[in-house]
């Protein structure tokens, strides 16, 4: 018997859709909803769940930004053949996508057993809304906002793809978060900041996805809730990736900042009253 059902697995769907690219922590959420619904959130085929339906939050990604997606793999071909391609921005941030996402391929074998046991409880997930919110905090009020998309440099995408290990190791912190947060510190402005968060995702979700599959599928969840959480999660994220980028272009990050603060607080009063199971 699977152990999330078709019914579940849409729940879980629109709240990746929702969470993934929102700096509130996707997998916060995914665990919280599991615990409310009662399915183990430390089960080795549940975690692989949630990590296979972030694919559909990706391949969003890859809809929404296709043009600059081509325009930035052509420009990585052309440059493997052309040298005087090779000055091209566009060649040299693909490379640095590739070597940004280096960092968190090697943690994450590292710790999985971490990842996938002690560190998958929901007091961590707590913990971790809290924080986070208080380094978004201080990155939006340091940050300069003066530095746009095409002033990115290596060092940046080392730094904000290095980020992303903190939402690995401390689910709740929030990859979106951490390296939006890591961007603004570096005084790019909420957009710039907000679209390198999105390229530098793609590779490391897309391959934790296709990694975690076998986990999925072997260890009790059927085909049909992986299916389904899957285009749930591509037609929500969707929308949630086109309402961001506009929200963001006029707004701080506070709201998420009070938000992440109110539902870490809250999780801790459910956790310590025994009505949510750790």
């Amino acid at each position: 018997m699977s152990a999330i059902s078709v019914g579940q697995a849409v729940v879980l769907g629109v709240v990746e859709g929702v969470t993934e690219f929102l700096p509130v922590s996707s997998t916060g959420h995914l665990k919280i909803t599991e615990g409310l619904m009662g399915i183990p959130v430390d089960d080795k085929s549940v975690v692989g769940f949630s990590a296979v339906i972030q694919v559909g939050a990706i391949a969003a990604v890859l809809v929404y930004f296709f043009k600059d997606i081509k325009r930035i793999v052509g420009a990585w071909f052309r440059g493997l053949f052309h040298r005087e391609e090779r000055y091209r921005h566009d060649y040299k941030f693909a490379w640095w996508v590739i070597a940004a996402t280096i960092p968190i391929i090697v943690v994450g074998l590292a710790a999985k057993p971490l990842i996938d046991g002690p560190l998958a409880s929901l007091w961590v997930v707590a913990g971790s809304l809290i924080v986070g919110s208080g380094v978004m905090w201080a990155a939006d009020q340091m940050g300069r906002h003066k530095r746009g998309e095409d002033d990115t440099s290596f060092k940046d995408a080392m730094l904000v793809g290095c980020s992303q290990i903190l939402a690995l190791l401390f689910p709740g912190f929030s990859r979106s978060g951490a390296t939006m947060s890591t961007a603004l510190i570096l005084d790019l402005d909420r957009v710039a900041a907000t679209r390198l968060s999105f390229f530098l995702g793609i590779p490391a979700l897309t391959g934790a996805g296709v990694y975690e599959l076998k986990d999925a599928l072997g260890a009790g969840v059927s085909a049909a809730p992986l299916a389904v959480g899957t285009v749930v999660s591509f037609v929500v994220a969707y929308a949630s990736i086109a309402w961001l980028l506009k929200f963001v272009a006029k707004h701080s990050f506070n709201a998420f900042v009070i938000y992440r603060i109110v539902v870490g607080a809250a999780l801790i009063g459910l956790l310590a009253t025994g009505t949510l199971s750790n």
